[in-house]
């Protein structure tokens, strides 16, 4: 199952860190034949079924705890299995949505719970376990390797003799002949996959531009490529996407839908995410099915082009047909071609056009190689040039250089730009950094590749101190890094940091740290032993207690730390990397270097913590390897990117309560306040706005900001600053603005107007801010004044309309306080046109952020009389009344609120009644939280005004909940439940007197 899992299912990234299977038929086939083998299991295998795994499955499900019934223990959110292993432990523990699974005898049993949704199960398990067989197994079974370790796992099992180990033995055999089964199931699908190259591609894409442009007989209005860069193997898709089988990307407007951007692969045609930005990135992830060429995808899309195609009688396959049956140099009779087909035969294309559309066909069975060669459409050998280092003459290199001399500045600006580009492919891929990429493809030895590859091939091949030292000069080329890793260069400098000569491993390490900006030098490094051997060098210090003097330290040891540091800062990247720094012992290593003067070594040091300061498991490690103090001790530093550092590390730590109070007990605020008037550094700047911004939701440290002037200074930010610093500074007074006297202060200062202003952005981050920001201020009347004069409340009320829900959700939570204090409330919302029609039918979303921040705003808008009518005639009731099976508090706080305001109108309590609210409701009660106890009685009182619903909390055992609340010190709750139990009694008191007259 896992070799299956890991080369034949078809994964996709979602998201950082994690991938899903994409929706396709192999995987829903993959899917189904591994249900099919688990639901049978517990009835062929009964024995083999009740073996316990070595580590439980886990994964989130949507399985409500209702749906088990006999064999489990069930409450409100948890289930447990009765059957247990031999430590007592369930062998099935759900804990909403939580669930682990220890046997194949709950899993067969979990798919006939799960019946209608047993297949989102199965894949949602598959997806949280990427290598079952070893949970299942243990680690000695390891699916990655090579088929051996099968071999190796049984012969070791059959050498015992306990009849675990013949279980353990028995299911190894089954799932070996499952993931063999699995394989030769998919090998039908994959057969009857088209296979793309890149001339029947362009072959395609040409016919479609002859026939493109305005009128009625033109299939599209345009069809262009995003790139007119042509490599030598025919493909314009960049090398690190050829590896993937990506041939070219293609913009597409036909005449009826919005333009499309597209993939062409190896694989078939699909649509994209399109481009992400001006500078033409594209979002390579594939958002929907894969087709087997353009036409037929272009026929799915858009109707005006299937029909024009079908008018025409156009067809690729017959075009390509008649030119392989008639000779080249013939034209096919007029008669015997469709009009198109007539016009591109008959538009005086010469023999040359048509040879060169014959030979692309000759390449059809040629096989698709990722290239990293310019054809002869663009001036190689300047770009070549402008690529190259301009170093390398500097430094005495002697790589051959062709073509004219190319100025600096022009030169460093093209370097600037290539690595930008690099990085941000390289930081954003599709795939998890966990995952590995194909193996990569070699460039073959008649490959028309640049004189310089084969100089880096010898340097390569041939490490020396010298070759090093020019590799280490030239690797800050993106390219040329590139090419190291393709040659094999970078397991060769990791072997080199063993050498005992300290110069030569820092040659190495240097190297490294210059080739690892991207994934996958970044793997390679790790896959070598290269964390280990790296975070080895950091120690440099001799067994002493006072290990920051310098003279503790030998001049060449300190240099050999510094350029392990420095590797490992571009390694760190990488969340696994990171990982493997951590446990190679790497954070008291750096956290010593961390105590030295050295400023060289300090930079690369905070680097490398900064990028792992990101992952919580490195934030525990910094508190208690104490490096708080040493961070905020660098702050002081004249070295400006020693300060950015450090303030961005304090940024990713600060998320944690006890790192905040570290701050400033060890007097970081005060270092952090005054650089904020020092704005020249942008990058700087936004690091420290960052921690300030962390480190202001602790409210001891707002104090002492207050005290610095940090708030007046934040203000002045608010204007004519990169939105990397707005984020950030609008999060800190938005932090900073839960206080009363700091609300006056950012009024007073002038700050309401310009954050107002930022409420018309675009920015997801700085949105989500901003509202909160807006939100706290308009708690103060006269800010409020201030915000509806600006239209403020018009602007968060558009912002329930952002696609993002985060966004949304902030605009609703701040809509709340601007209702309760605008001066009259109910006008203010009703002049909103169409307002109140979009605050219901976000009811409908799926986000529980979103709904219960929609449900406080509809607790506010239904104060008004007349809003609450609106509000009822849109449907407010149903929608509300079928949010109320939740387990979430804080949904069902606010919604609770939002039914006991909604009953002062109509109907509307015998609605919520008709509409099956009330006996959720009454759950509510068992909750933990004081606030749903109380926002829950009051809901109860107002509903408990009708009989039926009386009748319905009885049955549900309210009386008994709601007696046990009466005696609360909250009194609003006191009156709720004393209220409500009356009710129930006055109606019990009326039926049993009914019955005796």
């Amino acid at each position: 199952m896992g070799v299956a899992l890991t080369k034949s299912a078809q994964w996709t990234a979602a998201g950082y860190g994690t991938r899903t299977l994409e929706i396709t038929p192999l995987n829903e086939a993959i899917l189904e034949e591994i249900m099919m083998f688990v639901e049978s299991f517990i009835y062929k295998y009964p024995q083999e079924a009740k073996y316990v795994f070595a580590e439980p499955l886990e994964w989130k499900t949507n399985l409500d705890p209702s749906a088990f019934e006999s064999g489990y223990i069930v409450s409100e959110t948890t289930v447990k299995s009765e059957e247990v292993d031999k430590n007592g432990q369930p062998l099935l523990f759900l804990s909403v949505p939580h669930i682990q699974i220890r046997n194949f005898g709950q899993l067969s049993r979990l798919l006939l719970i799960a019946k209608d949704t047993k297949l989102k199960e199965a894949q949602a398990c598959i997806e949280a376990n990427r290598d079952p067989v070893r949970k299942i197994l243990g680690l000695d079974y390891n699916t990655v390797k090579e088929d051996t370790s099968t071999v190796n796992i049984l012969d070791k099992i059959t050498k015992d003799e306990d009849s675990e180990t013949e279980m353990k033995m028995k299911i190894a055999m089954l799932l070996r002949q499952l993931d063999g089964h699995l394989l030769n199931h998919s090998l039908k699908h994959i057969s009857l996959e088209i296979s793309l190259n890149p001339a029947s591609v362009k072959n395609d894409i040409e016919l479609l531009k002859n026939f493109s442009g305005k009128g009625e007989q033109t299939v599209l209005e345009s069809i262009d490529y995003t790139s007119d860069y042509e490599f030598s193997n025919g493909c314009r898709a960049p090398p690190w996407r050829q590896i993937h089988g990506e041939i070219c990307y293609v913009l597409v407007k036909p005449h009826d839908v919005e333009t499309l951007c597209i993939t062409c692969s190896a694989e078939g045609v699909f649509l994209n995410g399109g481009k992400t930005d001006d500078e033409g990135e594209i979002d390579y992830e594939r958002k929907g099915e894969i087709y087997k060429d353009i036409v037929t995808f272009l026929k799915e899309k858009s109707a005006k082009f299937s029909e024009i195609m079908s008018k025409q009688e156009i067809r690729f396959s017959n075009t390509q047909k008649k030119e392989e049956e008639e000779p080249t140099n013939e034209p096919p009779k007029e008669e015997e071609a469709a009009p198109v087909q007539k016009a591109i035969t008959g538009s005086g294309k010469s023999t040359l056009e048509k040879n060169h559309i014959n030979f692309g066909k000759s390449q059809m069975t040629k096989r698709l190689e990722p290239s990293l060669n310019w054809k002869a459409t663009v001036d190689f050998k300047e770009y070549r040039n402008l690529l190259r280092d301009p170093q390398e003459e500097k430094h005495g290199g002697k790589l051959e250089r062709s073509g004219p001399p190319v100025s600096p500045g022009r030169a460093q600006l093209v370097r600037k730009n290539a690595e930008k580009i690099e990085e941000i492919v390289s930081e954003s891929s599709s795939e998890s950094e966990e995952d590995e990429e194909p193996s990569d493809h070699r460039q073959e030895a008649n490959a028309d590749l640049p004189s310089e590859y084969w100089q880096i091939q010898k340097l390569v091949k041939y490490l020396k101190i010298g070759s090093l030292k020019i590799l280490m000069e030239i690797s800050h080329n993106p390219q040329i890094r590139r090419n190291i890793v393709d040659l094999g260069g970078l397991p060769i400098m990791v072997n080199i940091l063993d050498s005992p000569h300290k110069s030569l491993k820092c040659l190495a390490a240097e190297t490294i740290a210059n080739v690892a900006k991207f994934r996958r030098a970044r793997r390679a490094v790790r896959r070598h032993g290269g964390i280990t051997k790296l975070v080895a060098l950091l120690d440099c210090g001799k067994s002493s207690a006072e290990p920051a003097q310098s003279s503790l330290y030998d001049a060449r040891d300190v240099e050999v730390a510094r350029c392990g540091a420095l590797a490992l800062w571009s390694c760190s990247k990488s969340y696994t990397n990171k990982e493997a720094i951590r446990k190679a012992g790497g954070i008291p290593l750096l956290a010593r270097l961390l105590k030295t003067s050295h400023e060289d070594m300090l930079i690369p040091v905070v680097g490398t913590l900064q990028e792992c300061a990101s992952e919580e498991n490195y934030r525990a490690a910094i508190k208690a390897e104490r490096i708080i103090e040493n961070l905020v001790k660098n702050l002081s530093s004249t070295n400006e990117q020693l300060q950015e550092h450090c303030a961005m590390a304090i940024y990713q730590c600060a998320e944690d309560e006890e790192t905040r109070d570290l701050v400033r007990l060890h007097g970081g605020l005060k270092p952090l306040a005054s650089l904020l008037n020092n704005t020249d550094n942008k990058e700087r700047l936004a690091a420290v706005t960052g921690a300030i911004w962390k480190c202001s939701i602790s409210k001891e440290n707002v104090t002492k900001f207050r005290e610095y002037n940090a708030i007046e200074t934040l203000v002045g930010l608010l204007t004519d600053q990169p939105e990397e610093v707005l984020v950030n500074v609008v999060g800190a007074l938005g932090e900073c603005c839960q206080e009363y006297e700091n609300r006056g202060l950012v009024r007073k200062c002038g700050g309401i107007q310009p954050l107002v202003n930022l409420l018309v952005g675009t920015n997801q981050a700085l949105l989500v801010n901003v509202t909160k920001a807006v939100g706290a201020c308009a708690v103060e009347p006269e800010s409020m004044m201030i915000i509806d004069r600006l239209d403020g409340v018009r602007l968060l009320w558009s912002l329930l309309k952002n696609p993002h829900p985060d966004v949304k959700a902030s605009a609703a939570w701040a809509l709340c306080p601007c209702i309760q204090n605008a001066k009259d409330a109910g006008e203010m919302v009703r002049s909103f046109v169409g307002g109140l029609e979009l605050v219901v039918n976000l009811l409908k979303s799926d986000n529980k952020e979103v709904l219960a921040s929609v449900c406080a705003a509809i607790t506010n808008i239904a104060k008004d009389q007349e809003n609450l009518a609106v509000i009822t005639d849109h449907g407010v009731v149903p929608l509300l009344s079928k949010l109320a099976n939740t387990n979430n508090d804080k949904l069902r706080h606010h919604l609770a609120e939002a039914v006991s305001r909604c009953c002062m109108w109509g109907r509307n309590r015998v609605a919520f009644g008709e509409h099956k609210a009330v006996a959720p409701l009454v759950r509510y009660l068992k909750s933990n939280d004081p606030n749903v106890h109380r926002a829950t009685a009051q809901a109860l009182y107002q509903l408990s005004e009708d009989a039926d619903n009386c009748v319905t909390m009885h049955e549900n055992g309210a009386v008994k909940l709601l007696l046990d609340m009466v005696g609360s010190p909250d009194q609003d709750l006191q009156e709720a439940a004393a209220g409500c139990i009356s009710n129930i009694r006055r109606l019990a008191l009326a039926t049993e007197k009914a019955r005796y007259t």
